[in-house]
């Protein structure tokens, strides 16, 4: 049920599975990029111990981090979006 008490239209329903694919995917591709620019230099170059270490552990947990905010912000974003206008009050479009 909509907040107008109808049911989702075919639309509509397309427009919520589209922005959740896209708000996966750019929090997949947001994630890989933070894990890379974070764990990369662990791997790539030769740095003392602690660093390598604390390097190899940061990356994932910033990556998850980020993929689980980037999904939510995308997501809350797109809901008040489509919320209707309140009947009476005039809209800036018109």
């Amino acid at each position: 049920m909509t907040v107008h008490g109808g049911r989702r239209t075919q639309a509509e329903r397309d427009a919520i599975t589209v922005e959740i694919g896209y708000a996966l995917y750019s929090a997949t591709f947001a994630a890989a990029v933070v894990l890379g620019a974070v764990t990369g230099p662990a791997l790539l170059f030769d740095l003392p111990e602690i660093v390598e270490t604390t390097l190899s552990y940061a990356g994932p947990v910033l990556a998850t981090a980020l993929f689980a905010v980037r999904t939510v912000t995308v997501l809350v974003r797109f809901r008040r979006a489509v919320q209707p206008s309140q009947p009476g009050r005039t809209s800036p479009d018109s």
